[in-house]
């Protein structure tokens, strides 16, 4: 809809600035060099010994390169490849709404029933009691994903603690969505499961090099978990796509021995964050509390009572800036009158976007 409107689209979760020109040198270079054939299934050696020492230095975590880290094609092969190895016919799936869409259907395809709890509005928070009274003996997993698409929120300590009772006391598997670990603000600490080793023994942990180094078309990530968990994960991902792609597995292995790329994403994601929020001062949208993504919360109540799908077609269609209906990532499709915006774009995008929102 936004091509055919022409709209400034804000709504696809991908940067429309281009990525560290390093990387795609030794890409090339490697291309050059003839690594152009299938990579080991696990991934490349190399890739994974640098990942082990990223997460080490991020959570204080040793991991088996080997055994314990495999290279996906994007965190939604990974997604997909762990709920395939795991979920059987009639295991029960807990997930938290709004969600991002693969969870379901993936749990479906494979026998298993999604059971959607809504995050409280407006903070999206989880009410951990809430998650106790939906545990049955079919519960099998539970998924979170922190920072949280599609409302900005984040997962703290309390949150993970609450999270690894729950796990131990009844025997479940985590799969934890953390394809926007680096974009985190306002000093918060990314909470992963690999920081606790109780959660860490029961989870597997997914990450996305396309959200962190501005890339989505590469479809590049991994997943981390024990080796009792990955054996299974590793069956499923063989037949899925078997391996991912090799000269760009080389590039990121030397891209990544340099800590200051990823580490100071959420710095300048945060200053996305606040230019966006600057522009739209004196607008009569409202924003919600964002502490990591690439996605801010904008609420319409004060403009009109329109439903979500129907706020946002306006939006492509008369105004022309495209928006997401928040509504569309709910299984029951709550509708709280907001809308998520992609701020992962040129400050030049979001001014234009901006000062035609500051209208309405």
């Amino acid at each position: 809809m936004a091509l055919e409107h022409g709209a400034i689209n804000l709504s696809q979760g991908f940067p429309d600035f281009p990525i560290d020109r390093k990387i795609i040198e030794l890409v090339h270079q490697f291309m050059l060099e003839d690594h152009n054939q299938y990579a080991p299934m696990l991934g490349m050696p190399g890739l994974r010994a640098v990942i082990a020492d990223v997460i080490k230095r991020s959570f204080g975590k040793h991991v088996d390169p080997e055994s314990e880290i495999t290279i996906t094609s994007g965190a939604t092969e990974a997604i997909y490849s762990t709920i395939a190895a795991f979920i059987t016919p009639g295991d029960e799936v807990i997930v938290f709404d709004p969600s991002y869409d693969s969870y379901n259907p993936a749990i479906r395809l494979n026998g298993g029933l999604p059971i959607h709890l809504n995050l409280q509005y407006p903070d999206f928070s989880v009410d951990w009691d809430l998650v106790r009274a939906k545990i049955t003996a079919r519960t099998k997993m539970i998924i979170i994903n922190t920072p949280h698409n599609p409302s900005g929120s984040v997962l703290r300590e309390a949150d993970l603690k609450e999270l690894e009772a729950i796990v131990l006391k009844h025997n479940l598997l985590v799969l934890s969505d953390e394809a926007y670990e680096r974009l985190i603000f306002d000093g918060n600490v990314h909470q992963s499961v690999l920081r606790y080793p109780g959660l860490a023994s029961q989870s597997l942990a997914v990450f996305s090099f396309g959200k962190t180094f501005h890339a989505t078309g590469w479809k590049m990530g991994y997943v981390v978990a024990p080796p009792y968990l990955m054996q299974e994960v590793r069956k499923t991902h063989q037949f899925i796509v078997f391996s991912v792609n090799t000269p760009i597995q080389l590039a990121l292995a030397e891209y990544l021995k340099v800590p200051e790329h990823y580490e100071s994403l959420g710095k300048f994601y945060q200053k996305k964050r606040d230019f966006f929020l600057q522009q739209m001062s004196g607008s009569s949208f409202e924003p919600l509390a964002c502490y990591g993504s690439y996605f801010q919360i904008l609420s319409y109540k004060n403009i009109a009572q329109k439903s979500e799908v129907e706020m946002a077609e306006e939006l492509t269609k008369k105004f022309k800036v495209a928006a997401i209906p928040v509504s569309v990532f709910y299984q029951d499709k709550s509708d709280h009158h907001i809308l998520r915006f992609c701020f992962a774009k040129k400050e030049e995008t979001l001014e234009k976007a901006c000062a035609i929102l500051r209208t309405i």
